[in-house]
């Protein structure tokens, strides 16, 4: 076996086949162009499209991806299954499908496991055999190249090994240029993992990859295993997207290999591509990212105890694995009770906030005082950064509040969507405020007190403040502190904002839930005219 260094490894990316699967994906067929789209920015060597003629999406995405998808770097798959039990290849419409794609490469799907080919197929082993060794041999005839995925190989290996063997052996005769061995139900175990593919790859001359599934928590560590065992091509998709709990992650995968292993896989240069992909085909498929994503996640290289950030502050490789920007990510600083003045001072000097030493000291002990209470900074960066500029002298002065008040009239006495009397909820919000030394009266109406408020603020400042019309509130969430207290517990709200090119989030925590919301809304507003794309610089003191 060649060393890592001088060996390339075939990224084949399922994230629109595969990872569509996932519970809570529905990708159209305009989601699925964009996907492809960014996969071949990151340079991958393969995306399977799909399975044509499985339904009318799939049909008019191979029929766009033709005309509109124009692959620099990538090649298009088209994704089927054999032949069927008894069947003819050239009566069979699965391989008909296949071939009208029109794509270079083919991938089929096969049977592996002695027990499937008996129980699923309801067929003898021969016949499974000849399924597959007839299939590739007919497409290849019609000028494709096939990849064979052999389903529920590491299952079948272990139950009846002679079996799945002669199955890669029918594919190979029959001109498959790749033998995939797919871990179907995700048990297989990376020591399991490498053994079998270390026995494949002695046994053929063809290319060997593996696709692994994540059910025990191994995705990953098996694509290593499988790669180390002379695996040359590895499938699976973009953040682990599939069916249950996922395929393995291409985002660990290609990092892993490249950087820890040093083997070749997306062209030099695309690495830092990484992270922008990760996060841009998330919101693509629109599932929000989990921040503990490994190397692309917001939180993979966050540093949150005082130590650690010291730490970092000397030496930057101290306590993260990799450069993050190496893989387009970034260090960041978060602040909680555990952050010590090494932390904040890190943090003030990211913002440009000026603060000395006895300042510093006092923010920590603010800061820790404030967490006691409910409050949640490291998830809420701009209402931290507003307090840590309060803290150096500056003082907003885009409007000052004086007083706001909220009526809310329930009419009915329905309290359940299923009950048949009419009820009717109308709020209403007034809120006194100064705006350039003028008082100004601001009225709302809303479908919430929250949302009376935001309405009656904007109807006095947007004269004012033209650029709070591209200021929007995307997510308002209310987490219960202290429930043993039941309807008198603190309640902590965070609102998410944006303004088309940033996004914040800004807390507030209170008894009173309309007061705790008051808190986070005008920290958000606040914060959004403060860093106004709009503005020539941030406000000073």
């Amino acid at each position: 076996m060649s060393s890592a260094a001088q060996r390339s490894i075939e990224i084949y990316d399922t994230t629109l086949r595969d990872g569509s699967q996932l519970e809570g994906i529905s990708l159209t067929v305009e989601d699925k162009l964009r996907i492809a789209e960014q996969l071949d920015s990151l340079g991958v060597h393969y995306i399977e499209g799909g399975w044509p003629g499985a339904n009318p999406k799939d049909d008019e995405f191979f029929e766009r991806a033709q005309e509109e998808l124009s692959l620099e770097t990538s090649v298009f798959v088209a994704f089927g299954s054999t032949r069927r039990a008894k069947g003819k290849v050239d009566q069979d419409q699965t391989l008909a499908n296949l071939l009208g794609a029109n794509t270079e490469v083919v991938c089929i799907v096969g049977k592996c496991w002695d027990y499937h080919v008996r129980e699923a197929l309801q067929t003898s082993l021969e016949e499974g055999i000849a399924m597959v060794a007839d299939s590739i041999e007919y497409l290849v005839a019609n000028g494709r190249r096939v990849f064979f995925d052999a389903e529920h190989f590491f299952d079948g290996y272990k139950n009846n090994p002679e079996f799945s063997l002669k199955v890669l052996e029918a594919a190979a005769i029959a001109g498959a240029e790749r033998l995939i061995l797919c871990d179907t139900n995700g048990g297989t175990l990376p020591h399991e993992v490498e053994q079998a593919v270390e026995d494949v790859v002695q046994h053929f001359d063809v290319g060997v990859g593996v696709h692994l599934h994540n059910d025990a928590g191994c995705g990953v560590a098996n694509a290593i295993a499988g790669v180390k065992a002379g695996a040359i091509q590895v499938q699976g998709t973009i953040n682990g997207y599939g069916e249950r709990t996922g395929n393995c992650d291409l985002v660990a995968v290609i990092a892993n290999l490249t950087l820890k292993m040093g083997y070749k896989t997306i062209p030099e240069g695309c690495l830092p591509r990484l992270t922008p992909v990760s996060h841009h085909v998330a919101e693509l498929v629109n599932l929000t990212l989990n921040p503990q994503q490994p190397y692309s996640g917001s939180s993979a290289f966050a540093h949150k105890a005082g130590l650690h950030t010291s730490a970092i502050s000397r030496r930057p490789d101290a306590y993260e694995h990799i450069d993050p920007e190496v893989i387009g990510n970034g260090t960041r600083f978060v602040v909680s009770e555990m952050a010590g003045r090494s932390t904040l001072e890190l943090k003030a000097n990211d913002l440009g906030i000026d603060l000395d030493g006895k300042v510093l000291g006092d923010v920590v002990e603010v800061l820790k005082r404030l967490e006691y209470e409910g409050y949640h900074f490291e998830v809420a960066d701009a209402s931290l950064e507003l307090l840590m500029r309060g803290a150096s002298g500056w003082k907003q002065d885009f409007f000052e509040v004086e007083s706001f008040t909220v009526d809310m009239n329930h009419i009915g006495s329905g309290s359940r969507a299923w009950n048949e009397i009419s009820v009717e909820v109308d709020t209403r919000a007034v809120v006194d405020l100064f705006v350039n030394g003028k008082k100004i009266v601001g009225l709302g109406d809303g479908n919430g007190p929250v949302n009376a408020i935001d309405t009656a603020l904007r109807s006095v400042l947007t004269d004012s403040y033209p650029e709070l019309k591209a200021i929007s509130l995307v997510d308002y969430k209310v987490r219960v502190l202290d429930t043993e207290k039941g309807t008198g517990a603190v309640t902590r709200v965070l609102l998410d904002s944006t303004n088309g090119e940033a996004n914040w989030t800004t807390i507030g925590v209170s008894e009173n839930i309309i007061e705790a919301s008051w808190q986070a809304l005008i920290d958000s507003l606040v914060y959004g005219l403060l860093h106004s794309p709009h503005r020539d610089m941030l406000q000073s003191e």
